[in-house]
């Protein structure tokens, strides 16, 4: 994988490094700390302000990616790129405050009519949606503005790992009383605010961005196809985040808040499965979008083969561990017996974020070619078809139905997206390598059987508290099945990278 994985590296591990803080936030600080309706009130709040954020950039993330190579020099500071990634957002944050205004009754209606827990507390805090909206907005455009100086590691470290430290530094106070709910939500705001402020500071600490524009280096032809390109992208970039935020509010509008925060949970357990391409996929666009810039259709293959490969090794290893450790897993989550109700929502949850972590590398690389306006009415399908699921199963099968809406609908998409980029692109993320990966993982869910039948009987009687027992067995057969897995890709050759990295490994703790 060459530049691509040594630049991952260290995104990684401030990924994983959040993810530690966000396992101990989330599924233990949380869950004792606040009651199931906060919880799903607190994620509807922050899903609202996502969505509101991610349309007001009006694609600026995404044209960014594509247009940048045309301006990059470094001698005269990209020509004020950077500031066009300032000024875009701001005018799209300008139209969807007022469309903010203008739809509020009808949002405060949706998730207020049917909710039987929680629906006072949304109404009373939906006004907060504005200044998150602001800070995720700005937080997202100045971490795309780092990849593009190939700069990720600070604010990745920012977004993974010191958000996470300030929601569990606020969910403290709020258990030891320090502050009440209201001090809940307004710590939120500050905490964004200030991490959209250490990320500018960053920024322009790099000493080559400059947001002075360069009106007269803008040719019109370059400007015409930038703005259609924006026009395009405005509801495009979001179709990896859409179908979970449609998921969470038909589950809060049909079911109540309190399924809501049930169903929080158990997306957060999946959304483990997807923190590998968090980082491959950031560090990998600049590439993708270099190559199809060059029409370079084979490097921009390789690119999506290597991306999706990598993607689908990590995240069917972690799929696979949390899937053997469930009940485990729910055994140790405080009111744990609460949230066990979305155990085979996890499942599902987990499936969908596999598919979409391993194949949402073509939309990357439909974004950056030549048919970017297909990007719109893949996506328009795309939350056609979940508002449709989520309308028809939520109500008849509650969060289920909402996890169920969210993997069909990546499969119909990516379905028709795969053939539409090999038609269109000649590009094909798949690739025959993903095929003992899949056997590798399914034989390890056979012997886990085996294990499950044998040995967890036995560890469960060790102790005269059975999860201790349970503890144990959790372990030792998740090291010993992740070890076996890592051997048998190792001996099939499956990627070099791999190898490479077990090589390394394999000298630092000397057996080799």
């Amino acid at each position: 994988m060459g530049i691509v994985a040594r630049q991952s590296i260290k995104g990684t591990i401030a990924t994983y490094v959040g993810v530690v803080v966000g396992i101990v936030t989330t599924f233990f600080i949380q869950t004792k700390a606040l009651q199931p309706e906060q919880i799903g009130l607190i994620d509807i709040l922050l899903q609202c302000s996502l969505l509101f954020g991610g349309l007001a950039q009006l694609g600026t993330n995404s044209s960014a990616m594509r247009y940048y190579p045309f301006f990059k020099d470094e001698e005269h500071r990209d020509h004020g790129f950077f500031g066009w990634t300032l000024l875009v957002p701001l005018i799209g944050f300008m139209f969807f405050l007022l469309a903010f205004f203008l739809f509020k009754g009808p949002i405060v209606h949706f998730f207020t009519k049917d909710a039987e827990v929680g629906a006072d507390l949304f109404a009373k805090y939906v006004n907060f949606v504005i200044p998150l909206a602001f800070f995720m907005l700005y937080i997202s455009v100045f971490e795309t503005n780092s990849n593009l100086l190939l700069r990720i590691v600070l604010p990745k470290f920012i977004r993974e790992v010191g958000l996470r430290v300030a929601t569990l530094v606020v969910y403290l106070l709020y258990f030891y009383k320090v502050i009440d709910f209201d001090g809940v939500i307004i710590a939120f705001c500050v905490f964004y605010g200030l991490a959209t402020l250490i990320n500018i500071i960053y920024l322009l600490s790099l000493k080559r961005v400059s947001f002075k524009i360069e009106w007269d280096y803008i040719k019109p032809e370059l400007k015409r196809d930038f703005l259609f390109y924006t026009l395009f992208m405005i509801t495009a970039a979001l179709a990896g985040n859409v179908i979970p935020m449609l998921s969470k509010f038909f589950v809060a509008g049909k079911t109540g808040f309190h399924l809501a925060g049930v169903f929080t949970i158990a997306t957060n357990i999946a959304a483990l499965v997807e923190m590998p391409y968090r980082s491959l996929g950031a560090i990998s666009r600049p590439h993708i979008s270099e190559a199809m810039a060059k029409q370079d259709v084979k490097q921009a293959d390789f690119l999506c083969k290597t991306v999706a490969l990598h993607q689908f090794i990590a995240g069917t290893f972690v799929f696979f561990l949390i899937w053997i450790n469930i009940d485990y897993i729910f055994d140790l989550l405080p009111n744990g017996d609460i949230y066990r109700l979305g155990k085979w929502a996890v499942l599902i949850l987990s499936l969908s974020r596999l598919v979409y972590s391993t194949l949402g590398v073509t939309t990357t690389a439909l974004s950056y070619s030549k048919y970017y306006y297909y990007s719109l009415a893949f996506t328009i399908l795309l939350a056609g078809m979940s508002v449709g699921l989520n309308a028809w199963w939520v109500p008849k099968w509650d969060i289920n139905g909402g996890a169920l809406a969210q993997v069909v609908s990546y499969l119909v998409y990516f379905i028709l997206l795969l053939a539409f980029i090999k038609w269109k692109i000649g590009v094909n993320p798949l690739s025959v390598k993903l095929i003992p990966v899949a056997v590798v993982v399914l034989v390890m869910f056979g012997l886990n059987w085996l294990w499950t039948l044998v040995l967890t009987p036995w560890f469960e009687g060790l102790f005269a508290k059975p999860v201790f027992g349970l503890g144990i067995n959790a372990v030792l057969k998740s090291v010993l099945f992740l070890v076996l897995g890592l051997a048998a890709l190792y001996k099939l050759k499956v990627s070099q990278s791999v190898n490479d990295l077990i090589d390394k490994a394999m000298k630092i703790i000397g057996w080799k």
